[in-house]
């Protein structure tokens, strides 16, 4: 079959250009039927395809050609065989945004240099989706032209029946499909005659030269501008942090806003929605090529994806019911099978505050709900001394008080062993965040020297990430 691929490619590339390709290079196995080769010729190269679907590559190379008269960053389309299924479009080279995410995160993190790509990415969004659908052949889009009721409930009983039930989670079927009844009724009221990329991610974006190229957009179609911002910023290898995710949310809307009326919070209430249907929309494909093919790499991405729905379940309140989807969210998130199916090693993060007791145990308001507090008003306390009332625990002569106590040593000592335990196992089940909590009479000295004290003893000891919050400080 390979061979005969290469034959017709090969006929494609010298009808295009005018000579036989010297060589042609099998790419990478993609998680669908679609073959690709890279074709070199004496002074250029492409990319040949081979796709059995021709409804796919109809959409594809149609979308492709009004998108380039758009002046979008497309590859041109060299050459077509609909009868055999083949094309060949530009060579947009091997770096996609994910190889480069990879790369530049072993060394720098998530540096200011992938911020600013992933800002050029997101900022040329809404072009697709605006001027992209202006004028676009709706009718060549397949297998639906709008992500409508059944497009989504394709999705969800996708993710239902290849995530849930091949990892074992427990559902009550009707209730579940009423949920679906109702999730759904709420995300089709977000206007949606824009173009959706469906499948906007990481993998699907070259650089070339450091700008942003496009390409994956076939199964594109009409619908809601959230759907593929959603699935950008919460496409789960990438594992983009919190706070940049928030970022370039923001950026995304200042792009929106140059080419359309924006309602910030009416398009927010629909974006958490939407991102919760692509975590489920890939939990299903997950669930498909892992559990049902055997494709275990593809496994890989779940514990990243069950650590977003965790954080969306703790941060987000939706406007409607749906107490059996939230119940399925849920068991997945507490699923140790599923935090742990996989080789990766998620980043715990131990947020720990200080805080009076006059005021209240903090709530945990990010997070699972677990940890610890621990109750300092039993050590010596240097706000009964004059010279120190108007200090807190990050003073020098506070913590020298502190550190001269033998009785403060004990008690941290005795805190440190109980949080060592629970970041190990923490880390061991993949679990990414973890509270702990010091009170003292007013949240000033004593409950402020211990969290400082324990940032120190983590940081050194485990390298894990840690937030320090002085609540009565602020």
């Amino acid at each position: 079959m390979s061979d005969n691929i290469k034959k017709l490619l090969s006929k494609l590339f010298e009808s295009w250009c005018g000579e036989v390709p010297g060589k042609i290079e099998p790419l990478p196995a993609h998680g669908s039927d679609r073959k690709y080769f890279r074709l070199f010729g004496s002074n250029t190269t492409a990319i040949g395809a081979y796709n059995p679907d021709e409804k796919e590559n109809t959409a594809f190379i149609t979308f492709s050609r009004h998108f380039k008269s758009k002046g979008l960053a497309v590859p041109e389309i060299y050459a077509e065989d609909s009868a055999n299924k083949v094309y060949l479009e530009q060579d947009l080279g091997d770096t996609t945004l994910f190889s480069f995410l990879s790369e530049k995160r072993k060394n720098k993190g998530f540096s200011d240099a992938l911020i600013s790509t992933y800002e050029k990415v997101i900022g040329q969004l809404p072009r697709f989706q605006i001027r992209g659908a202006d004028g676009l052949d709706f009718s060549v889009c397949y297998p639906r032209a709008r992500f409508d009721k059944q497009s989504m409930m394709w999705d969800l009983n996708y993710f239902k029946y290849y995530f849930l039930k091949l990892a074992k989670i427990p559902f009550d079927e009707q209730k579940l499909e009423d949920d679906f009844q109702t999730f759904t009724d709420f995300l089709l009221q977000a206007e949606s005659d824009y173009f959706l990329y469906r499948d906007f991610q990481s993998r699907n974006v070259m650089l070339v030269d450091g700008e942003p190229w496009f390409i994956d957009y076939q199964g594109g179609r009409r619908g809601a501008l959230q759907y593929d911002v959603a699935s950008l910023l919460y496409d789960a290898k990438a594992d983009i942090p919190k706070e940049i995710r928030e970022h370039l949310l923001n950026c995304y809307t200042n792009a929106l806003k140059k080419l359309t009326p924006v309602d910030e919070q009416t398009f927010r209430d629909y974006y958490y929605g939407y991102v919760y249907v692509r975590i489920m929309q890939a939990l299903g494909a997950y669930g498909f090529r892992g559990f049902y093919e055997r494709k275990t790499h593809f496994l890989k991405s779940v514990p990243f994806a069950i650590r977003n729905l965790e954080d969306l379940l703790h941060q987000v309140q939706l406007p409607i019911e749906i107490p059996a989807l939230r119940a399925a969210w849920s068991a997945l998130v507490r699923s140790t099978f599923l935090r742990q199916i996989a080789d990766v090693n998620l980043r715990l993060t131990v947020r720990i505050q200080s805080f009076s007791y006059k005021r209240g145990i903090p709530w945990d308001e990010r997070g699972h709900g677990g940890g610890f507090v621990f109750d300092c008003r039993l050590l010596p306390n240097p706000g009964r001394e004059e010279k120190y009332k108007r200090m807190t625990g990050e003073d020098k002569p506070v913590t020298k008080f502190l550190q001269a106590k033998p009785e403060v040593d004990t008690f941290l000592k005795n805190t440190f062993a109980v949080v060592d335990q629970a970041v190990e196992n923490y880390r061991q089940r993949n679990f990414t965040d973890l509270m702990v909590a010091f009170g003292c009479t007013g949240g000033q000295h004593r409950s402020v020297y211990c969290a400082n004290r324990l940032r120190d003893h983590l940081k050194e000891k485990y390298g894990v990430d840690v937030e320090v919050r002085h609540r009565e400080q602020e």
